[in-house]
C-alpha cells in the first residue's frame, strides 16, 4: 500500500512541476514529465489517476495549440470516468473541452460544457473551480462580443481569487478584464481606460514577480489598443509587433518540443517490471515486519498492564481532589464572566444612550432647517432637492434607531406603524435619493410599477422605505456599468387588502450559492475581500430580513456568480379610504386647531443654539410666543418670574439636567405643562420621565405634525401632575 501511495505521490509532483513550467512557459522537460506520470498511472490501473495524468496532457497540448491532441486526451477522461459523474477530473475535462470548443468558435458546445463542470464544482463547494468556471464564462462572452457579461463574470472570478490569494489566475482575471473594458465601447470614457489601465499593471505586475511568462504577451496586446485610443499609433503598433514576437517565439518553441514527442516517450513494460519487483521486495519486507511488530506491542502491552497496576491508586486517590478543584476554579470563571458580561452589557447600554443623543442632536438640525425652507416658498427647481433631503433625513433617523436598538429589532420588539401613504410617491422618493449613487457607477435604474396598485395604503411607509434602499442601494453597490430593476406588481386584492409582490434585481457580480446560506446574517458579508472592496458594514440585508418578518414577510434571494442577483418578497397592505380626510375652516390636521394655539407663550430649555434657533422659528411660524433659556437654572427663574403656558424642557444640558429641572419646578408649580424635548432614546425612560413631571415627551427629530400635535393635546386635553 505505501508502495502505491509513493507512486501517487511522485505522480502529483511530476504533474505540480509540468503546471509551474507552462505557466513560466519553460516547456524543455514538460512533456518529458507529464509522459513519464501517465505511464506510471497506467500502471496502477486507478481510473482517476490516470483521468488526471490526460487532463494535465491535454493542458499542455492546448498551451501549444495542438488542439486535436488536447481533444483526444479530453474525450479518453470523459469516457473513462463515464461512471463516476461528480468526479472532479471529469469537471476539468468538461472545463478544457468547452476551452477547445471556444478556440474552435463551437460557443454553444463551450457554454453547454462550462454548465457541466460549475454544476460538479457547485455540488463540491470548490468555491476556486467555480471561480475558474467564471473566469472562462468572461473569456466566452469575450468571444461573443459581450463585454458587459464579460466584466460581470471576471469581476466575480477576480473576487474569489483575491479572497484566496491565487496570483497566477488573480492575473489571468485582471489582464481579460482590461480586455473586455476596452470592447465596452468604440470610445470609451476616461473612467473606463482608467480602469482597463489599473488591471492591465496588476496583471502586469503579478506576472513579472511570479515569472508568468503564459501571460506577458497578452499584456502587449491590451497595450497596444490603449495607445490606439490615446490616439498613439506608432506606440501601439510598435507593442503590436512586440506581441506577434512575443507569440511566434512561443509558438516555435512549442513545435520544437512537439517534434521531439517520440523521443521522450518511456517504455510503460519497463515501469510494470519495476513495480512488480517492487511489490514483491515490499511483500518480503511487510512480513517481517509484521512479526517485529507483534513481539514490541506484546512487550508494551505487558509493561502498561504493570504500570496501570502500579499507579491506579495514586491516581484514583488523586481524581476526586483534582476534579474538586476544577470545579471550584470553573465557578470561578464563570462568575468572572457573568460579572464582565453585566458590566459590558450596562457600557453597552451608556454607549447607546451617549451615542444616541449626539447622533439625533445635529440630524435634529438637519430635519429641522429643511422644514423652514420648505416652508419660505422654494422655488421650483429647488423643491425637488429639499423633498430628497428631507427624505433622506427621515430614513437616516429610522436607519440610526435600527442600528442603534438592533437587539430590539432581532427580538422583535420594534413596532410597525399604521399610517397612510402613498406607495408610487414613496418608491420614486427612494430612487431619487439613490440616483447620484447609480450614475457615479455608471448604472441605469429602472422601475416597473403596476398603475392598478391602489394609491393610498395603510402601513409603514418608512420601513417600506428603509427595505427598498437597502435592496436597491447593494445593488448599485455590486453593479458597474449594468442596470438595477425595482418591480412592483399587485397579486391580490380585495375590499379592504392589497397583496403585493417587490422584486429588486441587477446584472451585477452576484452571490455564490455557499455564501447566500449567510449573507443576512448580522454584520455578514460574502467576503473579507468584498468588504474591502465594496465597503459597508454588513447590516443592510439583516435589517431588511428582520424588518420583512415584523411583516409576516419574507426576503427571497435568486443569484448567480457574474449574472446579477434578484431580492425579492411579498406583502399585504391595508387600503385607505381616500375620501376620509374633509378638509376645514380651522386648518385641523392631526386633530390641531393651530388657532387655539396662537398668542399662546411658550418657554423652550434648550442648551444648542442651532436647535434652539429652529425650535423657536417652528413656534413663532405658528405665531406662538417663544422664549429661551440655555440651562435648567435660568429655566426655573425664567418660569418664577413668568406665566408661561407650556415648557419645553431638553434632557441633557449643563448644570442641572432636564429632570432635575422639572423636579424643582414642581415643587413651586403643578400645573405648568411641561414637555421634554429631548434627542436620548425613551423607551427605557419613560416612567423616569413621568415620575419627575413631564406631561408628554416629543423625541428630536420630530414630525412637524406630530410636535404640535402633542403640544396642542397637552395644552387642551390631558391635565397636569398633582
Amino acid at each position: 500500500m505505501s508502495n502505491r501511495q509513493d507512486t501517487i505521490n511522485e505522480i502529483n509532483q511530476l504533474q505540480n512541476r509540468a503546471r509551474a513550467a507552462i505557466i513560466r512557459q519553460d516547456l524543455g522537460s514538460v512533456l518529458t514529465d507529464l509522459n513519464k506520470a501517465h505511464d506510471m498511472a497506467e500502471a496502477l490501473k486507478d481510473p482517476e489517476t490516470e483521468a488526471s495524468c490526460d487532463n494535465e496532457l491535454a493542458k499542455f497540448y492546448y498551451s501549444v495549440r495542438e488542439f486535436d491532441k488536447a481533444s483526444e486526451r479530453v474525450t479518453r477522461v470523459i469516457e473513462l470516468l463515464k461512471n463516476m459523474q461528480e468526479s472532479p477530473e471529469i469537471a476539468e475535462a468538461y472545463l478544457i473541452q468547452a476551452q477547445i470548443f471556444m478556440k474552435d468558435g463551437d460557443y454553444t458546445q463551450a457554454s453547454s460544457s462550462l454548465d457541466k463542470a460549475f454544476a460538479i464544482y457547485e455540488s463540491q463547494e470548490d468555491e476556486s473551480a467555480m471561480a475558474r468556471i467564471q473566469l472562462n464564462k468572461g473569456l466566452l462572452a469575450l468571444e461573443r462580443n459581450n463585454p458587459t457579461s464579460a466584466v460581470n463574470y471576471l469581476e466575480a472570478a477576480l473576487t474569489t481569487f483575491q479572497e484566496l490569494g491565487v496570483g497566477y489566475y488573480i492575473a489571468q482575471a485582471q489582464i481579460n478584464k482590461a480586455k473586455a473594458l476596452m470592447e465596452l465601447s468604440d470610445n470609451p470614457s476616461a473612467a473606463i481606460i482608467t480602469q482597463a489601465e489599473a488591471a492591465l499593471e496588476s496583471a502586469v505586475n503579478i506576472s513579472k514577480e511570479n515569472n508568468y511568462a503564459q501571460i506577458m504577451p497578452d499584456s502587449y496586446l491590451v497595450r497596444s489598443k490603449l495607445h490606439v485610443v490615446k490616439g498613439n499609433f506608432e506606440s501601439a503598433y510598435a507593442l503590436l509587433e512586440t506581441y506577434h514576437q512575443k507569440k511566434d517565439a512561443q509558438s516555435d518553441l512549442s513545435n520544437e518540443l512537439l517534434a521531439k514527442d517520440n523521443p521522450f516517450r518511456l517504455d510503460s513494460a519497463e515501469y510494470d517490471e519495476i513495480i512488480a519487483e517492487l511489490e514483491t521486495n515490499l511483500a518480503k519486507k511487510d512480513s517481517s515486519i509484521k512479526m517485529n511488530n507483534f513481539t514490541s506491542t506484546l512487550s508494551i502491552a505487558l509493561i502498561t498492564i504493570l504500570s496501570l497496576l502500579t499507579l491506579s491508586l495514586y491516581k484514583n486517590n488523586n481524581l476526586r481532589a483534582k476534579a474538586n478543584d476544577l470545579l471550584q476554579e470553573k465557578n470561578s470563571e464563570l462568575q468572572l464572566a457573568k460579572e464582565k458580561a453585566e458590566k459590558a452589557s450596562l457600557a453597552k447600554a451608556q454607549f447607546l444612550s451617549t451615542i444616541t443623543h449626539e447622533l439625533r442632536t445635529p440630524l435634529y438640525a438637519v430635519t429641522g432647517l429643511t422644514h423652514l425652507l420648505m416652508e419660505e416658498n422654494p422655488m421650483e427647481h429647488q423643491k425637488e432637492h429639499l423633498n430628497s433631503l428631507k427624505f433622506s433625513g427621515d430614513y437616516l433617523l429610522s436607519l440610526i434607531n435600527n442600528i442603534l436598538d438592533l437587539n430590539k429589532l432581532e427580538a422583535n420588539k420594534v413596532e410597525i406603524e399604521r399610517t397612510t401613504f402613498n406607495l408610487k410617491k414613496r418608491v420614486n422618493d427612494v430612487l431619487v435619493a439613490l440616483k447620484k449613487s447609480a450614475d457615479d457607477r455608471n448604472n441605469k435604474l429602472i422601475l416597473e410599477f403596476d398603475e392598478s396598485i391602489p394609491s393610498k395604503l395603510l402601513g409603514d411607509p418608512l420601513k417600506i422605505s428603509q427595505i427598498l434602499i437597502n435592496l436597491i442601494g447593494n445593488s448599485v453597490k455590486f453593479t458597474e456599468n449594468g442596470m438595477v430593476a425595482l418591480r412592483v406588481q399587485k397579486i391580490g386584492e380585495t375590499d379592504a387588502h392589497v397583496n403585493l409582490h417587490f422584486e429588486v434585481e441587477d446584472n451585477g457580480v452576484g452571490i455564490s450559492k455557499k455564501k447566500q446560506k449567510s449573507i443576512f446574517e448580522t454584520f455578514s458579508q460574502g467576503s473579507l475581500q468584498i468588504n474591502r472592496k465594496f465597503g459597508g458594514t454588513g447590516l443592510g440585508l439583516s435589517i431588511v430580513k428582520n424588518l420583512l418578518q415584523l411583516m409576516n414577510s419574507k426576503i427571497q434571494l435568486e443569484s448567480q456568480l457574474g449574472k446579477g442577483s434578484k431580492f425579492s418578497f411579498d406583502i399585504k397592505f391595508a387600503i385607505s379610504d381616500q375620501f376620509k380626510e374633509d378638509k376645514n375652516p380651522h386648518n385641523i390636521i392631526y386633530d390641531i386647531d393651530y388657532v387655539a394655539l396662537e398668542n399662546l407663550s411658550v418657554l423652550v430649555v434648550e442648551d444648542n443654539k442651532i436647535n434652539q434657533m429652529i425650535t423657536k422659528k417652528i413656534l413663532e411660524k405658528n405665531k406662538m410666543k417663544c422664549d429661551v433659556a440655555d440651562n435648567g437654572e435660568t429655566a426655573i427663574e425664567l418660569i418664577q418670574q413668568n406665566n408661561y403656558h407650556i415648557v419645553l424642557m431638553d434632557i441633557h444640558m449643563p448644570g442641572i439636567s432636564g429632570i432635575e429641572a422639572t423636579q424643582k419646578v414642581r415643587e413651586f408649580n403643578k400645573e405648568l405643562p411641561i414637555i421634554a424635548l429631548t434627542a436620548v432614546t425613551i423607551d427605557e425612560n419613560l416612567d423616569e420621565f413621568y415620575r419627575a413631571g413631564f406631561n408628554e415627551i416629543i423625541p428630536k427629530p420630530f414630525k412637524t405634525e406630530e410636535f404640535f400635535e402633542k403640544i396642542h393635546r397637552t395644552l387642551f386635553m390631558n391635565k397636569a401632575p398633582v
